[in-house]
């Protein structure tokens, strides 16, 4: 039977990451993250990989976490982000087919752990390590679940890393059962790491830029409009009059200077 403390671990982290996909506060759900990810550096530790947890502290608590932070605030020409997610969820006459994706991804990792563990996926987890990786399932969901639904941009980031969060849990969980990650998955997180923190930086100023320049959050239907309408205000009157805005009033896209 896995530890005691292993249990606790365990619930702590569906808690945390249940409190960052559901709450509509973004700067409680951008804190529950944080927590988040110190969470992941005690499952670290207790998997027997000190680096790996102090690479989680740093580049998933402190760096990713505090870009998440930061977005909220805004900096210079580019303005404060709401605190509070007012966007609806998407549209309940695609719901099925989100449902149906998200339960063919649990579906398959369910069979994957069948295949590989055998009995063991059925029983108690007697490990650390197994009880990890069954938790890093429902993390999965949680995660496939928010990004289906949730149409604000920074709530996305927030599920596209707790979905790498499973993941990882899962792999360690996979590859490892009874003893500590292997160092080829241990450079295998710790590349995941870096990748999510790129990617929430990066998703992170794209969203600020949407936001400053179209005043969104969230991509819409008519975002390409908006978006257009808001960079190149004279685009429809350089079409109408065979101009081309590049290259000065007047001049014609045709014409030489």
């Amino acid at each position: 039977m896995a530890p005691t403390f292993a249990w606790v671990l365990a619930a702590l982290l569906l808690l945390a990451a249940s409190l960052c996909l559901l709450d509509r506060d973004l700067g409680r759900a951008c804190q529950a993250f944080v927590a988040f990810a110190l969470l992941m550096s005690l499952a670290w530790l207790l998997l027997g990989a000190p680096w790996l947890a102090l690479a989680e502290a740093l580049l998933g608590a402190l760096l990713t976490g505090g870009t998440l932070l930061w977005t909220l605030r805004g900096r210079g020409a580019l303005p404060r982000l709401s605190p509070v997610d007012e966007t609806a969820r998407q549209a309940r006459r695609t719901a099925p087919l989100r449902w149906l994706l998200i339960l063919s991804w649990l579906g398959l990792t369910g069979i994957a752990l069948v295949w590989l563990l055998g009995v063991e996926a059925l029983t108690p987890p007697r490990s650390a390590s197994t009880l990890l990786a069954a938790t890093g399932v429902p993390i999965m969901g949680l995660g496939l679940w928010a990004f289906g639904t949730q149409r604000h941009l920074l709530r996305r980031l927030l599920a596209f890393n707790l979905l790498g969060s499973g993941v990882f849990l899962l792999l360690t969980g996979l590859a490892a059962p009874a003893s500590v990650p292997t160092a080829e998955m241990r450079a295998l997180i710790l590349i995941g790491l870096v990748v999510a923190l790129l990617g929430s930086m990066l998703g992170a100023a794209l969203l600020l830029r949407l936001h400053a320049r179209a005043g969104q959050v969230a991509l819409s239907a008519d975002f390409n409009a908006d978006f257009s309408a808001a960079v190149s205000p004279n685009a429809r009157s350089a079409m109408s009059t065979g101009t081309d805005p590049s290259l000065g009033a007047g001049t014609s896209a045709g014409s030489t200077p």
